[in-house]
């Protein structure tokens, strides 16, 4: 599977959610059957996991696992955190563990995120 690129506008303060369909070398739905899926958003690539502007998202592989679906998602709490106007950068991956007990990823997606502010935030 190739790497899609996508740029996304988030509003502050909103729940988001983004469903990403996978598909296969085949052009058909990929079988996510022993995947996980996790997908984070930074300021910048080196931006360290505890930066107070850095999010995980909720990353969920949809049920039944062969339709080739992830879900990523934030909650308007965590969109209300983010700086009022900014770019972040953004990436989803996929992993498994193969039968040698190596764990195999697989970015599935990544891009840009423009943050817009709220008017209306308190």
């Amino acid at each position: 599977m190739s790497i899609r690129y996508e740029d996304l506008i988030i509003n502050q303060g909103t729940d988001v959610a983004i469903e990403i369909h996978c598909e296969d070398e085949n052009g058909n739905k990929k079988n996510l059957s022993n995947y996980s899926a996790s997908a984070m958003m930074k300021r910048n690539y080196g931006d360290s996991d505890g930066d107070p502007y850095t999010q995980e998202f909720n990353a969920v592989i949809t049920s039944p696992s062969t339709d080739g679906i992830v879900n990523i998602s934030l909650t308007n709490t965590q969109t209300d955190a983010l700086l009022t106007r900014g770019r972040y950068v953004y990436d989803v991956e996929l992993s498994f563990v193969d039968s040698d007990s190596n764990t195999i990823k697989e970015r599935i997606l990544e891009g840009n995120i423009e943050v817009s502010p709220s008017v209306t935030k308190p």
